[in-house]
This record gives C-alpha cells, sequence and structure tokens, in this order.
C-alpha cells in the first residue's frame, strides 16, 4: 500500500512515499530556518507563504524520487495539528483537494503521535510503551497501548525543552536554532559547567518546567557581565551546564515513567532526540533499569512526512480515515 504524507505543521514543507508503513520511497523535507534565523524564531506569515509556494514542487518531488504517479497512491495523508494554523491550512487543504479530485481516501494525522512513531519505522517495539517527545514545541511523555491508544501521563507546564534551547542560545548570542549550537558547544564535556536547578516539580509528577532554569541562567549571564565580558569559557561552561539540566529531569522523568508503569520500551521523538547528551544519558541509566530505549534514525528525528504517511499505514489498518470535513486543530492534543 502506498500512501503519499504531508507535513506543514511549522517552517518543513515536506512530503514523503511510503510502502506498506515502513518503506521509505522518497521523504522530501524543505525548510524555510533560513527566512527566520534573522528573527531568532519561527515568523509564523512566512512560513505560511513558503508553504503556499512549494508545497506543490515538495510534492512533485517526493513522487517523481519514489517513481510513482498520483493514480498509484492507495491514500493521502496529512498532519492536522498540532501547529501553526496558516501552515496546517496549507497542508490540509492540498491533501483534501488531492484526495477529492483522485477519489483516495484522506487520513488526518496528530504530529505528536506521529513523532512517537518515527522510531518504529526502522525497529519493532512491543506494547505498551512509554514515548517522550521532546521538540521545540512540545515536551511530553505518553502511555502508548496501541497506534490508536494514548494516554498522556506528562507534559510541560511552560516552556518546551527545545524552546528553552533556543531562547539560552539566544541569551548567549549563539544563534537560531540553539539546540544544535549548545549540544556542540557542550560537546564532551559532561556534567562539568555551571550547577543550575533542576525542576522535578514533585515526587509523583511527570510533568516538565523549564522557564524556572532559563531564568536562572539569565541571572548567571547578568552576573558574569557584571564582572567583565563573557568569554567564549563562559559560554562553554553555561551551556554546559544548561543541558545537563535539561537532560537530568528527561532522563529521570522517562526512565521513572517506565518503572511506575511496568514498561520494558522508551521511545523517543522529535527535533531534540538529536541532542547527543540526551541519547548518551537515556542509553546510559536505562541500561542500568533494564528498560530499552528507541531513537528515530537521521532525518525521522525532525519534522517530516514519512513519519506522517507511516502511521496513517497503521491508521488505514484499524479503519480510522478521514473525509473532506477534516479541519486544522492548532492545539490538537495526543
Amino acid at each position: 500500500m502506498l500512501i503519499l504524507g504531508i507535513e506543514t505543521s511549522c517552517d518543513e514543507t515536506a512530503a514523503s512515499v511510503v510502502k506498506d508503513g515502513r518503506e521509505i520511497l522518497s521523504n522530501i523535507i524543505l525548510s524555510s530556518i533560513d527566512l527566520h534565523k534573522k528573527f531568532g524564531g519561527i515568523i509564523p506569515e512566512i512560513a505560511h507563504r513558503f508553504h503556499l509556494k512549494f508545497i506543490r514542487q515538495v510534492v512533485e518531488k517526493a513522487l517523481d524520487e519514489a517513481n510513482v504517479s498520483l493514480k498509484r497512491i492507495d491514500a493521502i495523508a496529512v498532519t492536522y495539528g498540532p501547529g501553526l494554523m496558516g501552515a496546517l491550512l496549507v497542508g490540509v487543504s492540498y491533501a483534501k483537494s488531492a484526495s477529492f479530485a483522485l477519489d483516495k481516501p484522506l487520513i488526518g494525522v496528530n504530529h505528536l503521535q506521529a513523532h512517537i512513531y518515527a522510531p518504529l519505522m526502522t525497529q519493532d517495539v512491543n506494547f505498551p510503551f512509554i514515548g517522550l517527545v521532546v521538540s521545540g514545541g512540545h515536551t511530553l511523555l505518553v502511555l502508548v497501548k496501541d497506534f490508536d491508544s494514548y494516554r498522556l501521563i506528562g507534559e510541560t507546564r511552560d516552556d518546551a525543552a527545545g524552546e528553552a534551547f533556543d531562547k539560552v542560545a539566544k541569551m548567549l548570542n549563539l544563534g537560531y536554532p540553539g539546540g544544535p549550537v549548545i549540544d556542540r558547544l557542550a560537546k564532551g564535556r559532561g556534567g562539568r559547567g555551571v550547577d543550575f536547578p533542576r525542576s522535578y516539580l514533585g515526587r509523583d509528577s511527570f510533568d516538565f518546567s523549564f522557564s524556572g532554569l532559563k531564568t536562572s541562567v539569565l541571572y548567571c549571564i547578568k552576573r558574569k557581565l557584571k564582572q567583565g565580558k563573557l568569554s567564549r569559557q563562559d559560554k562553554v561552561n553555561i551551556a554546559s551546564g544548561f543541558q545537563e539540566s535539561v537532560v537530568d529531569v528527561l532522563v529521570d522523568k522517562s526512565i521513572a515513567a517506565c518503572e511506575k508503569n511496568r514498561v520494558g520500551a522508551l521511545v523517543v521523538g522529535g527535533g531534540v532526540s538529536r541532542n547527543s547528551r540526551l541519547k548518551e544519558r537515556l542509553l546510559e541509566k536505562a541500561g542500568r533499569c533494564g528498560v530499552r530505549v528507541c531513537f528515530p534514525a537521521g532525518e525521522l528525528c525532525l519534522d517530516n512526512a514519512a513519519m506522517i504517511s507511516g502511521l496513517a499505514y497503521r491508521k488505514y489498518k484499524k479503519n480510522l480515515i478521514s473525509d473532506l470535513r477534516l479541519v486544522p486543530k492548532s492545539d490538537l492534543r495526543i
């Protein structure tokens, strides 16, 4: 079964053709990130116009690379939330038009569920398991019992982990996006850096909070600036300490969620899953606790359409099919 997937939830215009939920025949991603860098974050209107301009070309390239025609596609899948409303509208409108014109089934996909599915495109994992989504817009823990059964057990009360990385990088004048540059700067330092607080929000809570950590970083920078110019070594120490604080909380809560729910696997998705320190620490602690950790492969960490097509196949098998009344939902829950 061939499914054409479309993803336009944020700044990437993406399309993919996937066979039987796992075999990726094409996965085209066109990012508008360079247009947003000078603003230090995503500008919704710029993203919206970018999707409008390039959606058709991206879909055509995905079909060309997969060497299939639209007539051979069995279903159209699309992200309908959560995300930027204008961006989502472009993808959903295109997918609905294609579904109507071709008389093919339309399958709306939850972007967060797709991030959890991304590692499953290359690895087999038994249900139930804990899903950890860590990205620029979301940080949450989910108990996954099936492809249509998700129970939220923890989420951020303020900033997402990726958002905190971006804001701290901006404070340190490191550029945007902040996650990769902080990861590179702190590489190999382990826990050596400024000792920032960890917010656990109580013994039994699986929620996250990174706003207090962000404020601590700001005050640390201000103290350093009062003593003179912020040196490169100061930036390394702050970046390393900040990253260690975020990683500690993500790792501790994720493994604790596995233990409390008596599951043997943790599936990690979202852009922050590429962070080298998070991978290192998760694998280390999970190994000691007998928990298997699964990360997405390559580009499947970031926003992409292959994970949309892949999960849509599982939804189709369960007869979870949408219709032309599908509408985008910017605040869609897991």
